[in-house]
C-alpha cells in the first residue's frame, strides 16, 4: 500500500482545494483522487474532509493531521534534495519576490557575489511589499518576514527578525519617555498597512491599538518619519539597526518586542525534488544570515 503516496495525494486536494484540480495537478482522475483519500481515511478511522458540492474543508482532524503531513512531506523533500545535492549544477532562470526594504537592504548588495559563484543561474528579483501569489504569478521563491502559519508551501527559516519601539532622541525629548504601554495613548505613533502593534512583554502577548495621523501603505515613509522626530514607532532591527547602534534612534518600552516565532522565511511550492538553483540560493542566503543576523550584531536584544 502507498501510504507516502495518499499522504502526498491529500496534501495536493488540500492546497488546490479541490480534488479535479488535484487529479490535474498529479495525472490521476478525481475518482482514483477521491478512491485513495477515502482509503486514508479508513486507514485512520477519522474524517480528514468535509465535502461538499462546491468545496472541501478541513475537519478539526483533518487540520492536525495537515500540518503533520505538510511537515512531514517537506522532510522527505529536503533529505532527497539533500541526498542528490551534487547530481547536477545549478543552473537557469531563479525568479524571487522579496519585501522591498529587506530585498534593497540585504539581498540586492550580495548578488553578484551569488552569481560569480553560480555562474549557470540568472535570477529575476522582483521586490514588493505585496502579498504575491507564488505559484499563480510564476514565482520559484519569495522572501517573506512573518509568523507563519499553516500553508501548503514549504517555508525555510533564514533568520530571526526582531522588531522593536523607537523613536528619535529629538521626538523623546519634547514629548518624554513612556514607561508603559499605558502611556503610549499621549504620544505619536506611527504605522503602516494597519491599526494595531502586536507586541510580547512580560505579561505575555498584548495588541496595542495604533491611532495615527499618518497613513501610508510605505514602511520607507514610517522609517523616514520616525526618524525626523515624527513619533513612535515599531521597526525591524534589519531596517534601524544601524541608527539604534548609532543614538540615531533609541529603543522606548524595550521589555516589548515581536514575537519570537517572527523570522525572515524563503517560501517555495511544495515539490517533489527541489531544482539545484533554488536550493543553493537558499543554502546561500542561510549562511549570510544566520541564527544571529549581522544586522543584529551588536543590539541588546
Amino acid at each position: 500500500m502507498d501510504r507516502f503516496g495518499d499522504l502526498d495525494i491529500f496534501a495536493r486536494v488540500v492546497s488546490a482545494g479541490s480534488m479535479s484540480q488535484a487529479g490535474r495537478e498529479t495525472g490521476l482522475s478525481p475518482a482514483v483522487i477521491s478512491k485513495r483519500i477515502r482509503r486514508l481515511e479508513e486507514r485512520l478511522g477519522v474524517r480528514l474532509l468535509q465535502r461538499t458540492t462546491r468545496q472541501l474543508a478541513l475537519t478539526e482532524a483533518g487540520q492536525g493531521f495537515h500540518e503533520r503531513v505538510v511537515g512531514i512531506l517537506a522532510a522527505i523533500e529536503e533529505a532527497e534534495s539533500e541526498a542528490g545535492q551534487g547530481a547536477a549544477e545549478a543552473r537557469g532562470l531563479l525568479r524571487i519576490s522579496a519585501p522591498t526594504s529587506f530585498g534593497r537592504l540585504h539581498i540586492a548588495p550580495f548578488m553578484q557575489r551569488f552569481l560569480d559563484a553560480h555562474p549557470a543561474v540568472s535570477l529575476d528579483m522582483t521586490l514588493t511589499d505585496a502579498f504575491v501569489d507564488i505559484i499563480g504569478e510564476g514565482y520559484d521563491l519569495a522572501i517573506r518576514i512573518a509568523d507563519l502559519g499553516d500553508s501548503s508551501l514549504i517555508a525555510r527559516r533564514l533568520a530571526p527578525a526582531h522588531r522593536v519601539l523607537c523613536a528619535a532622541p529629538a521626538y523623546l525629548a519634547r514629548a518624554g519617555n513612556p514607561q508603559g504601554l499605558s502611556d503610549l495613548v499621549d504620544h505619536a505613533l506611527l504605522i503602516h498597512n494597519g491599526s494595531e502593534w502586536r507586541l510580547e512583554g512580560p505579561e505575555g502577548p498584548v495588541t496595542v491599538r495604533v491611532m495615527s495621523r499618518l497613513r501610508t501603505n510605505s514602511s520607507e515613509v514610517v522609517r523616514e518619519a520616525v526618524l525626523a522626530g515624527g513619533g513612535i514607532a515599531l521597526r525591524s532591527t534589519w531596517d534601524v539597526g544601524p541608527e539604534l547602534k548609532s543614538g540615531a534612534l533609541m529603543r522606548v518600552l524595550p521589555q516589548y518586542g515581536s514575537s519570537a516565532r517572527l523570522g525572515v522565511h524563503a517560501l517555495y511550492p511544495s515539490r517533489r525534488h527541489v531544482e539545484q538553483k533554488l536550493r543553493v540560493f537558499i543554502e546561500f542566503l542561510q549562511a549570510l544570515y544566520g541564527p544571529t543576523p549581522y544586522w543584529d550584531a551588536g543590539l541588546d536584544l
